[in-house]
Formats: C-alpha cells, structure tokens, sequence
C-alpha cells in the first residue's frame, strides 16, 4: 500500500471559531456534516479517512476542500441551482386558485384535467398534488357514503337524542 499524500489546509478559521460554528449550525446539517470534514483534516486526517468519517465519497471531500480552500467556510454553503421553471406563469396558478376555490371538494385527476383544458398543459398526479400543496390546499381520502342513509339522517338523529 503507498503511502499517503498529505494536502495543506488553510486553516480560514481558527479551531476554536470552526468548533462555535458546528456547534451553531447543528440545524444545517449539510453544513454541518462540512464542517465536521473540515476539522477531521484540521486534526491531521488524510482526506479519505476524513470523508469516509463524514459519510462521504473521497472525491466529495477533494471538492470539499477545495471550495475550503478557495471560498472558506462560504464555500461549504450549497449552491442549488433552483430547478426547472414552473409550465404554469404565477398569474395561472393564481387563476387556478380561484377556480378551485368555487367547488369543495376536487380529485387530483380532476385538477389535472382542468388544467390541461383551460392552460393545454399537462402535469402528472405527482406535481398536481405538489401544486395544491403549494396552495395550502390538503389532500385527503373522502369518506364512504352508505348508499341506505336517508337524506334527512341528522334531523332524525337529533330527534331520537331529545326523546
């Protein structure tokens, strides 16, 4: 086995500083998981050994320290790219809203349809269900009607209760 290549770290913080950080971004833990790598290689561990500690790929800790190295601790923050655009504009959706506001309850099918009729575009029922979670709309199994209860069920209820 060869032996291993030792890599500077710049050490942008003291040890002290990186530890109050880890200890105030424990919520983060995509930072924080960072951070932990970092200190493994403060204390002298070799990259993999470090990554391996952390949960990590070597080649993740090589980019890791490499961000380390050039940004600091700005360069552990994740950079999402923010996905793909919506196929529906802010003021459809807004239109859809309102469209659902007027009916109680609606299937996600039904939804689906209605906006493939009024905007001609066409969402699976996975990013429907997105979409009126979105609205803060809930999505729930509707209750079994029984087919043999009468129309006037709670009237007689009440007058079986006052007897």
């Amino acid at each position: 086995m060869g032996r291993k290549r030792v890599y500077e770290v710049i050490k942008h913080l003291s040890a002290e500083e990186l530890d109050k950080r880890i200890k105030k971004l424990e919520k983060d833990t995509r930072v924080l998981q960072r951070l932990y790598f970092i200190r493994h290689l403060y204390r002298g561990m070799s990259v993999e050994e470090a990554a391996d500690l952390a949960g990590t790929t070597k080649a993740t800790g090589y980019a890791w320290l490499k961000r380390w190295n050039s940004k600091g601790y700005e360069g552990l923050i994740p950079e999402f790219g923010g996905g793909r655009p919506s196929k529906l504009t802010e003021d459809e959706k807004e239109e859809l809203k309102e469209m659902l506001k007027r009916k109680d309850s609606w299937t996600t099918k039904e939804v689906q349809d209605l906006i493939e009729d009024k905007f001609g575009v066409n969402y699976s029922s996975w990013q429907v269900r997105r979409i009126l979670k979105s609205f803060g709309m809930k999505y729930a199994k509707p209750y079994q009607k029984d087919y043999r209860r009468p129309e006037n069920a709670e009237e007689t209820l009440k007058k079986l209760r006052r007897d």
